[in-house]
Order: C-alpha cells, then sequence, then structure tokens
C-alpha cells in the first residue's frame, strides 16, 4: 500500500486492565466525532468472551482449533497472546486504511506485531502503551536502597486491578478465574518491557477496576489525564505527562 493513500494504524496497547478499554469507551463519550474516524479492527480471539463482550464487536470469538487453523492460509497472522490465541486479517486491515484511520487496542504482543508485520511497513502508526506505573516511579523503586523486586511487585499490581475487576464482572471467582488472573498479572512485567518500542507512553493508575471512569459522568484522577492525554497525541500533539521510554529501563528477568 502506498502510504500517503491510506489512513493511520493507531495501536493502544499495554498489559491486561491497565485501562485500554475504559479509554476507548470514554473517547466515544467525550469526543464522539474523534471516535467515530477510528475504525476499530476487530482480531480473532481462542479465549470466551467476558461479560459484556460480543462476538464481531471486541473480537471474532473462535475456538483455539479453529484460530490455529488460519496459520495455513497467508490472508491472516496468527500472533500468541498470554494463553490466548488471536489472528489479524491483513487484507481486512489493508481495506480498512484504504477509507481512513484504523484503531487497535490489545495485548502488547500483538501490537508489537502491528509494527513488525512486512505487508505494513509503509503504513503510518500511532503507536501508544499504557503502563500502570511511571518512569519516575520505576526508577524510584529499582534503585538498590528500595530492596524492590520489580517483576514481583508489578505482577502485585495488576492482580489486585485483575482480581477487582474480575468480582466486579462474576461475583464469585472460580479455579479458571483465579487461573487467568494469575496468568495475565505474572506476564505484565515482560510486557511494560515491550513499552519502550512505542512511540508513546502514557502512565495511568486507573486500570478498568477503578471507579473513576464511570462513577461519575466526568472522568476524574487518573482517568482524565489519560483521555486528555490520549486526546492530545490522536490531533498530533504531545502533552505533558506523556513519556518516551528507553530500552533499559526495565531490566530483564534474569537480571532481577
Amino acid at each position: 500500500m502506498s502510504p500517503d493513500k491510506t489512513g493511520r494504524l493507531v495501536i493502544l496497547s499495554g498489559p491486561s486492565c491497565v485501562g485500554k478499554s475504559p479509554l476507548y469507551k470514554s473517547l466515544g463519550k467525550f469526543y464522539p466525532e474523534l471516535h467515530a474516524k477510528l475504525q476499530k479492527l476487530v482480531l480473532f480471539n481462542s479465549r470466551a468472551p467476558r461479560p459484556g463482550e460480543l462476538d464481531g464487536v471486541d473480537y471474532h470469538f473462535r475456538t483455539r482449533a479453529q484460530v490455529d487453523a488460519l496459520r495455513a492460509d497467508h490472508r491472516y497472522a496468527v500472533l500468541e497472546a498470554r494463553d490466548d490465541l488471536q489472528a489479524l486479517g491483513i487484507e481486512e486491515l489493508e481495506s480498512l486504511l484504504r477509507r481512513g484511520d484504523v484503531f487497535f487496542e490489545g495485548n502488547p504482543y500483538v501490537g508489537r506485531a502491528l509494527q513488525m508485520h512486512p505487508r505494513l511497513a509503509e503504513v503510518k502508526r500511532l503507536s501508544i502503551f499504557l503502563s500502570p506505573l511511571s518512569k519516575d516511579e520505576i526508577a524510584y523503586l529499582k534503585t538498590p536502597e528500595r530492596n524492590v523486586a520489580l517483576n514481583e511487585l508489578l505482577t502485585d499490581i495488576m492482580r489486585r486491578k485483575l482480581l477487582r475487576r474480575t468480582r466486579r464482572q462474576k461475583g464469585d471467582l472460580s479455579a479458571k478465574d483465579l487461573e487467568n488472573v494469575e496468568t495475565r498479572a505474572s506476564s505484565a512485567y515482560r510486557e511494560l518491557r515491550e513499552a519502550w518500542h512505542f512511540q508513546y507512553v502514557i502512565p495511568n493508575h486507573d486500570g478498568e477496576d477503578s471507579d473513576h471512569w464511570e462513577a461519575f459522568y466526568y472522568l476524574i484522577g487518573d482517568a482524565r489525564k489519560t483521555l486528555d492525554a490520549f486526546v492530545a497525541l490522536l490531533k498530533g500533539s504531545i502533552p505533558p505527562g506523556v513519556e518516551q521510554w528507553e530500552e533499559d529501563l526495565l531490566p530483564p528477568m534474569h537480571l532481577i
């Protein structure tokens, strides 16, 4: 595709429960014209729908075998996403881009695949990573005198968010629910190490478990700041508080 004939691919990634979904929903509520210009990219996913999710709107929900079978079709890219398989329809994305801007919200590994896929090499991109910690907080916590294991701390932060979200959605949690929470929480540190590949990082402490997104008509706390930053980036400016991370900000797991 010629880049001057295509829309822009907007990529919003971050760990599970960091606030990607309520951010996109809030964009539609408070900035409907901006929201309407973003065609949502709907991927195939092997996991079951969460409460409130709709087939064909949030994902194309299929069995793992059905998603895995798409590997044999050159029109799809099949991607590992934690315990799930996801598949991207390349031709569908190219078709959407010919009509305007396209929005992807999801797993950082899928976000990275969208950055690196050879058939998308000439596509204009805006890549944004939502982080539950700021660069300054990470620098503070990783100094030797703090004696903090960053991977364990981040796992605990995301475990608490995920537990609150899942209890809100389901009430009592099954053993499968708890296993899923642990998988997603323990993946967060590795996913945060992907953040430096993204153009911009928005620190956001109000994850999907936070009341700040919906308890009141207007957003408060980090939810409001995150929406304001996201809107500014969509409009082409870089607001205060938006960060760019270095590759060595978070050490590899084996060095912790």
